[in-house]
């Protein structure tokens, strides 16, 4: 079944990309506040679609598909407008250091994604699945993305800062997991090609 609790979880997380952009650039002091909000509903809805899937036993291809492209947009959306933002720029330790971890983050999604699908059509697509290493570049990347949305100390915690680390944590991990799938895929990718 296409419409399904976990696909609908899915659609709504890419319609909330538009809405998040909206909210980031809206000029308002609260709109940091209804930005973040929004990401993490987004970053819940990627949890609980994955829960009610197999709770309910209601995977699907499209879901299978939607799911981590869904994921990739948000991730992506957030990190190019906090370095499009000259306020968190700012902030930042060092900006070019910031914008290659951006790109690295964003790169390896790229990457890993080709891949993946690349062993999907030679047979081999277990080799590449999702790694220990990659579940905690995601925790790290999804709860340093929202700190840095919402940039203000929190409780007397840097919070801004606290994100950075984090994310610099995440590109760091998001290598070392890009280059474990690289070498599982690796004996695939120099194979001779099959007549």
């Amino acid at each position: 079944m296409l419409l399904n609790a976990p696909n609908i979880l899915t659609l709504l997380r890419i319609a909330l990309i538009p809405a998040f952009i909206f909210a980031y650039y809206l000029h308002q002091t609260w709109a940091h506040m209804l930005a973040t909000g929004l990401f993490i509903l987004a970053a819940l809805t990627d949890w609980l679609d994955g829960y009610l899937a197999r709770k309910l036993e209601q995977t699907s291809p499209f879901g299978a598909f939607l799911d981590p492209v869904a994921d990739k947009l948000m991730v992506a959306a957030a990190l190019v407008m906090l370095l499009a933002d000259p306020k968190v720029l700012a902030q930042v330790l060092d900006t070019r250091l910031f914008a290659v971890v951006v790109l690295v983050i964003v790169g390896r999604e790229i990457t890993v994604s080709a891949l993946r699908e690349w062993m999907s059509e030679v047979g081999k697509r277990s080799s590449v699945a999702v790694s220990f290493v990659g579940k905690i570049k995601t925790a790290s990347q999804m709860i340093a993305i929202p700190f840095m949305l919402w940039r203000e100390p929190f409780w007397g915690l840097p919070i801004f800062q606290i994100g950075e680390t984090l994310l610099y944590l995440a590109a760091a991990l998001t290598l070392w997991s890009m280059l474990s799938y690289l070498k599982a895929a690796w004996p695939n990718l120099i194979a001779p090609r099959s007549q």
